[in-house]
């Protein structure tokens, strides 16, 4: 058996009771690009988002891994070369 709904975004998150974050949202990364501003170096940039990400430079290494592991599975199990 196959269903197919077809639906917005904004639909699938009222129907599933999802609660609506995008105040929340645009607050994060307002607070985030005001932070950036002032930075005036990479290192300085690379500090203020380990600690604005969620669960700081681990929550970063799980996304990296998750993406790692997405690129694998879609190109196959070459890994592209680093530069």
């Amino acid at each position: 058996m196959n269903v197919e709904v077809e639906c917005t975004p904004e639909e699938a998150r009222r129907f599933m009771g999802l609660p609506d974050v995008s105040r929340a949202n645009d607050v994060y990364v307002d607070s985030l690009v005001n932070a950036m501003k002032g930075a005036g170096s990479i290192d300085q940039v690379q500090d203020l988002i380990k600690g604005f990400a969620p669960m700081g430079e681990m929550g970063l290494r799980m996304f990296q891994q998750i993406m790692e592991s997405g690129a694998k599975a879609a190109f196959g199990s070459s890994t592209p070369k680093k530069n």
